[in-house]
């Protein structure tokens, strides 16, 4: 996350206009990235929050999306640009296209150069103003979720499972217990 400038905006492409859109990620977006990263959290951990803050605009109004997946593209790709290490998607999980652009947004953020063009911000800002804002409702987000889930296959989860055992650490594992606890509970009735 160096040599990242508060005031700084960065340029992202917006798949559902085919242009790209002016993104300024806010001060304590950056803030809680750096946070994660000093413990040494993963860099999809700290890119997390740019995803965060991705949807939390999605909700407040301030512009649209067409598809969850496209409000996590933005939030990733602001990810990147804002200098979080986080790897392009290997060959086949993805199109070739999204993951040439996620080479480009990376490069761009470990290189420090901004340069926004505003008339194509603009329009990009115009074309998500018109797209849905019910993409970021909580049943929108539990569809997404679950068909990753399904996605990744069982053997995935048990193996990130496993992981989060290793890495929580005492107090980490009590809370996932009482929240799967109240999960069960929720569930039985």
């Amino acid at each position: 996350m160096s040599g990242v400038r508060h005031g700084d905006s960065f340029e992202s492409t917006c798949p559902a206009a085919g242009k790209r859109v002016t993104i300024m990620p806010e001060k304590e977006t950056i803030e809680r990235a750096e946070r994660d990263k000093e413990p040494g959290k993963s860099p999809s951990t700290q890119a997390g929050e740019f995803v965060r803050e991705e949807f939390h605009h999605v909700r407040q109004g301030k512009h649209g999306a067409r598809s969850p997946q496209q409000a996590i593209a933005i939030g990733l790709s602001k990810a990147r640009r804002a200098g979080v290490k986080l790897g392009a998607p290997k060959a086949g999980g993805s199109t070739n296209r999204a993951r040439k652009q996620a080479e480009r947004d990376l490069a761009r953020g470990l290189s420090g150069k901004r340069h926004v063009s505003p008339r194509r911000s603009r329009a990009t800002e115009n074309a998500l103003q018109r797209e849905s804002r019910s993409t970021a409702a909580k049943s929108a987000l539990s569809r997404q979720t679950k068909g990753a889930a399904r996605r990744r296959g069982r053997s995935s989860l048990h193996k990130a499972a496993m992981k989060a055992l290793r890495t929580k650490g005492k107090e980490g594992l009590r809370r996932a217990g009482q929240k799967a606890a109240r999960t069960r509970q929720r569930h039985a009735r």
